[in-house]
This record gives C-alpha cells, sequence and structure tokens, in this order.
C-alpha cells in the first residue's frame, strides 16, 4: 500500500510541473485564439531554446538567468519568424495547408537538430538542493520553475488587460470582426501575438532545460501532451488551459507513483478521451 505521504508529495510535484505545461498551452492557446492556426512545431520552437541555453550555460559559462533571457529573446524572434516566413502566406488557405506547412517546420527543426547536435541527450548541470518539507522531498529547480511560469502568466494577464494591444488582442480571440472596429492593424496585432507566444515557448525552454536533458526529438515527449491540454481547456481558452495543465500534472504525477510513470501517461491520454466525449469544447465550456 503507497504511503499517504508519498501521494502527498507526487500531488505537489504534480502541481509544480503544472506551471511550466501550463505556460506552454497558454502560449499555443494565444497563437490559435488569435491567428487561428495551430502551430504543429510550437514544442519543437522550445527545444531550439533549450539548446541555447544548454550551449550558453554548459559552453560558454554564462549566468543561468542571463541565458534564460537570451532563450526568451530567441523564442521571441522564431515567433515572429515562423508567423512572416510560414504563416502569413498560409493565413487563408484551407486548414489542412496550415497543418502540413507547421508540421513541416517541425520535421525540419528536428532533423537540423539531429544534423548539428546528434541525438545525445544534453543537460544543464544545477548545483541546486531538494526541499524536504514535513517529511516530502520536493525539487527546488522544479519550484522555482513554478514560480516563474505563475509570474509570467500575470504579466501576460496584466499585459492583455491593461494595455491597447492587449486588449485588442483578446478582441480578436473572442471576435474577429471587433479587429476592425476598433481600428487595430491586422498584421500588427498578428506580428505582436506570434512574439509574445514565441517569446512564452523561449521561456517555457529556458524553464524545462533546468528540468529536463534536451535532444532533438523533445517535441515528441511533451508536444502531444501539450496539444492535448490546450484543447482539454478548450482552443483559445487561456483559463481552461491552466486548469488542465494542472489536471493532467495530478494525473501523471500520482499515477506515476501508484502504477508507473508511464501508466499515468496511459491514464492521462484515456481521461483526455473521455472528457472529449463529455465536454467536447473543453473543460470550462457553457452549456448551451
Amino acid at each position: 500500500m503507497i504511503e499517504p505521504i508519498f501521494l502527498l508529495e507526487a500531488a505537489v510535484n504534480g502541481i509544480l510541473l503544472s506551471g511550466v505545461l501550463a505556460l506552454l498551452a497558454l502560449g499555443l492557446n494565444l497563437i490559435f485564439g488569435v491567428v487561428d492556426i495551430v502551430w504543429i512545431a510550437y514544442v519543437d520552437l522550445v527545444m531550439v531554446c533549450m539548446y541555447l541555453v544548454y550551449f550558453l550555460v554548459m559552453v560558454y559559462g554564462w549566468p543561468l538567468w542571463l541565458a534564460g533571457l537570451g532563450s526568451l529573446a530567441l523564442g521571441a524572434l522564431l515567433g515572429l519568424g515562423v508567423h512572416l516566413l510560414i504563416i502569413t502566406p498560409i493565413l487563408g488557405s484551407a486548414p489542412v495547408n496550415q497543418l502540413l506547412a507547421t508540421g513541416g517546420l517541425l520535421f525540419f527543426l528536428q532533423s537540423f537538430a539531429t544534423f548539428l547536435w546528434t541525438t545525445d541527450h544534453k543537460t544543464v548541470r544545477l548545483a541546486l538542493p531538494i526541499l524536504e518539507v514535513g517529511g516530502m522531498f520536493l525539487s527546488f529547480v522544479r519550484l522555482i520553475a513554478f514560480v516563474i511560469s505563475l509570474l509570467a502568466m500575470l504579466g501576460l494577464w496584466v499585459f492583455l488587460r491593461r494595455t491597447y494591444i492587449g486588449t485588442a488582442i483578446r478582441a480578436v480571440s473572442q471576435d474577429r470582426e471587433a479587429m476592425a472596429l476598433m481600428g487595430a492593424n491586422p498584421q500588427y496585432v498578428y506580428l505582436v501575438t506570434s512574439a509574445i507566444g514565441g517569446a512564452m515557448a523561449g521561456l517555457a525552454g529556458a524553464l524545462l532545460v533546468i528540468q529536463y536533458s534536451v535532444h532533438p526529438f523533445f517535441g515528441a515527449a511533451f508536444g502531444p501532451l501539450t496539444f492535448m491540454i490546450c484543447v482539454l481547456g478548450g482552443l483559445g481558452n487561456m483559463v481552461g488551459a491552466f486548469v488542465a495543465a494542472v489536471v493532467m500534472s495530478e494525473i501523471i504525477s500520482i499515477g506515476g507513483v501508484v502504477i508507473s510513470t508511464e501508466m499515468g501517461y496511459v491514464i492521462a491520454f484515456v481521461v483526455f478521451i473521455v472528457m472529449m466525449f463529455v465536454r467536447p469544447g473543453g473543460l470550462l465550456v457553457r452549456r448551451g
């Protein structure tokens, strides 16, 4: 029988993990809600940013906080680049063409990363303690990542609520016709949204690389989970994405302790499939 303290420890670790997952889902949801295109390669942009942090810290000796800022800047630039070079030419095309274009970017990034850095796993080694709280052992690294993720999400909320461009972004995500009424430039709104979504990917990359090894196929591990959280929370629903991230993280973490890590993911996917039958629009969708 599993000791209650181990279940409580798993539950707390699940909450800590949910911070970065929610950050990933929020970035992807923000882009989808405004641009109306799902970036299949979103988590692979995160992988590129993780490599940047690894090389800056482990090879060039940069302090981690400065490498994190570099990752955030690279993410924003990648977001702008993807929008200008890939998304803009296909904005008016069929959804299948949009999926193929972003899916092609995914395979390009994976192949290019394999060519440059091979498939070896690379790790940022940090000498940070393990916290003992009430008999539970908690990762200080994961706690830091959770706090920074919450602060980033709070900053995004303030930006969307208190600035003109943030209001325009919210208006577009809720009603595209409102963009013309507000006099906002559509291309400018799209560019800002893509840059913010990319910056969140860069921040998530900096927070993930201190917890996990990076390799060219990192997106294959976190990509499906991120999309599952987005769909479960409701595409374009940022609050729903956060709630879904907590639910999925708890299932994976507690399931990993009770059964195994692999079964934790299996249970999470089963719950996802069931919820799609029960609430196909997402957890927080209003019933008509």
